[in-house]
């Protein structure tokens, strides 16, 4: 277990670092796209656009800083959808390996996600503070947020991670319903801008309970509902599936590749 977990460590800083091999700023690159990207959309939607998240909000920032929370849990997400479909085919040669644990590159992708995630979050919390104060107390819950949204993402990767050994249109279609996702996930725009007739469709696609939750209790200080209960149940039944799936699916990986 502990020779396991070093490994996990050594792999997740190894997977960081590489993404910026060759740069002269190096893993700065992580603070300043999400500092860019944060200015971004403060000049776009609270300036130009003139847009508010709510109808009696007179706030010209909190639009974008809604929007940039709900995109820093999205991107934590589709990082590690989007690589679940390439990781065993571009780790061909820790297949034949006996003693190698294929499964720890699904966390290992996770973690470097993970490392972006929390990048962009302080990001956020420091635009937070300069524009509004401190933040509220229910912050206090966000890592109850977070645990079954790991959950999740862990599970659907391992899932997905196997299945694009065999399929490998998978890569493709992931890719597809990732963009499909980003604009039918309440990331743009509130819930609330549906007809009350249609909301419920939105709440089919498990990324609304996440990206709302998220939003809640970070900015607009509400604790958590009466569904995080069933949240839990249901994040990690997809742990399960996926893992067991993994587990398995693997011993056909080496014949495949």
């Amino acid at each position: 277990m502990k020779s396991n977990f070093a490994l996990l460590k050594s792999l997740i800083a190894r997977d960081i670092n590489s993404k910026y091999n060759g740069s002269y700023i190096g893993v700065l690159w992580s603070i300043i796209t999400p500092i860019v990207m944060l200015a971004i959309y403060t000049f776009v939607f609270s300036v130009v656009f003139k847009a508010k998240w709510g109808i009696n909000s007179n706030s010209k920032t909190e639009f974008a800083l809604v929007l940039f929370a709900g995109m820093i849990i999205f991107n934590l997400f589709s990082e590690c959808i989007s690589r679940s479909t390439s990781l065993i085919l571009q780790n061909a040669n820790y297949v034949k390996k006996v003693v190698f644990p294929l499964e720890i590159l699904v966390p290992v992708c996770l973690g470097s996600a993970l490392f972006n995630f929390f990048i962009s979050f302080c990001v956020w919390l420091v635009a937070y503070a300069v524009f509004y104060g401190a933040p509220h107390s229910s912050m206090l819950f966000f890592p109850l947020i977070l645990l079954p949204f790991i959950f999740f993402v862990l599970g659907l990767s391992w899932f997905l991670s196997a299945l694009s050994v065999y399929v490998r249109d998978i890569a493709q279609f992931i890719n597809l319903i990732v963009t499909v996702l980003l604009f039918m996930s309440p990331v743009f725009y509130p819930v609330t801008a549906l007809p009350e007739d249609y909301r419920h469709f939105l709440f089919i696609n498990p990324l609304t309970y996440f990206v709302e939750s998220f939003r809640a209790i970070i900015f607009f200080g509400q604790g958590v509902d009466q569904f995080l209960p069933y949240c839990y149940v249901a994040s990690l039944f997809v742990l399960w599936i996926g893992f067991y799936f993994f587990q398995k699916t693997r011993k056909g990986f080496a014949d495949v590749i």
